[in-house]
């Protein structure tokens, strides 16, 4: 049994595609499928899980943060700074003592 890697590869002329390819026979070059002249092998991050595009959007908005704040000019309104209970309260709590 083969497994099966992708690798990218970068044409001047068309930019980057995707081959895939058993793990190790890649080369430097690769033909270009749009153009056929020779492109060069890129080396990226390994892709090791499949993640939802909404995912990678969070985290992509997170590290932004980290660089670039949001500017808050006001203080939010008071009833979006009140906490409420997280949910129903337990049954079973209900038989506790009380103090």
């Amino acid at each position: 049994m083969h497994r099966v890697a992708t690798y990218q590869f970068r044409c001047a002329e068309d930019g980057v595609f995707d081959v895939s390819l058993p793990m190790g026979t890649a080369g430097p070059q690769w033909r270009c499928p749009v153009c056929g002249s020779d492109a060069v092998r890129v080396f990226s991050a390994p892709m090791l899980s499949r993640t939802s595009r909404a995912l990678v959007a969070a985290i992509d908005r997170a590290e932004k943060t980290r660089d670039e704040p949001d500017v808050v000019s006001a203080v939010p309104p008071r009833s979006a700074r009140t906490l409420g209970p997280m949910g129903a309260p337990n049954p079973a709590l209900r038989r506790l003592p009380r103090p």
